[in-house]
C-alpha cells in the first residue's frame, strides 16, 4: 500500500487500497494500523482535512474494525 507522510498530531503516515477499503496510518510511535470497511470517501475527506488528526479521531478511530499490523 502507498502511504503519504503527514505531519497532524499523532499521525505520520496514511494510505488506502480501494479494492479492500482499508485505511492504514502510521502513528508517530511507530505503529502501523488499519481499519477495514473505510469507505473511499473518509479517506478522501481524511486526505482533505484541516486537521487530519482531528478528523481521523472523530470519523474513523472509534467507528471501524482495526488491527495492528507488524
Amino acid at each position: 500500500m502507498d502511504m503519504k507522510k503527514v505531519s497532524s498530531g499523532k499521525l505520520r503516515a496514511i494510505g488506502y487500497d480501494t479494492a479492500t477499503r482499508t485505511l492504514q496510518v502510521e502513528m508517530d510511535s511507530g505503529s502501523v494500523m488499519q481499519y477495514t470497511g473505510v469507505p473511499a470517501e473518509n479517506f478522501r475527506r481524511l486526505s482533505s482535512a484541516g486537521s487530519m488528526w482531528s478528523y481521523f479521531r472523530d470519523n474513523i478511530e472509534e467507528e471501524f474494525p482495526a488491527r495492528r499490523v507488524e
